[in-house]
């Protein structure tokens, strides 16, 4: 089911045929380089564990589409009480939500793209789930996934040292917010 269309990009939920997909993505090296590591390539058992299991209530797994073509995988969700106390969003009384995303079509890097879903996502999450906050936790070494954030309206909140086990190590991450108020 397709969530939401906004000019050549769509966004539509995740299916078990996309399995495949997913494995492929998530096998390459240049996509994960930035999203779980190049030490952890994904096969079929790794991807249904980790995207088809346990969902929380309003989470989404989605797909990205651009120009009809399945380019990348994003996923939403109101954040828990382990984040909202780690992000100290404890006394904030709005819905925090938080995503991930990577593009795994690598081709369709650089291209606007990146800028284009980030900003309708927001639009999607403050219109349509009622949305206060918007946060993302990326490696601090992704300065271009950055750079697409801070475009699309995120600003840096909070430095988050030792924060993602990438690669052999726990790697250092900004916590990022979009404030719909600011």
């Amino acid at each position: 089911m397709v969530l939401f269309q906004e000019q050549e990009l769509s966004i539509r939920e995740l299916e078990r045929g996309d399995v495949d997909l997913l494995v492929k993505w998530l096998s390459d090296p240049a996509v994960l380089m930035y999203y779980e590591g190049r030490d952890r390539p994904h096969d079929k058992e790794m991807v249904i564990e980790s995207f088809f299991g346990d969902q929380e209530a309003d989470e989404a797994r989605c797909i990205i589409q651009y120009q009809s073509k399945n380019i990348g995988y994003i996923q939403f969700y109101p954040i828990g009480e382990d984040e909202i106390k780690k992000y100290e969003y404890e006394s904030y009384n709005g819905r925090v939500y938080g995503m991930d995303q990577f593009i795994g079509e690598t081709d369709h890097w650089n291209r606007g793209i990146g800028t284009q879903l980030i900003q309708a996502i927001v639009a999607y999450l403050i219109d349509h789930k009622g949305a206060t906050k918007i946060v993302m936790d990326p490696q601090v070494r992704n300065e271009r996934a950055l750079r697409v954030y801070e475009k699309a309206g995120f600003v840096k909140k909070k430095y988050l040292e030792k924060h993602e086990w990438h690669e052999g190590e726990l790697g250092d991450c900004w916590l990022i917010e979009y404030d719909v108020k600011a």
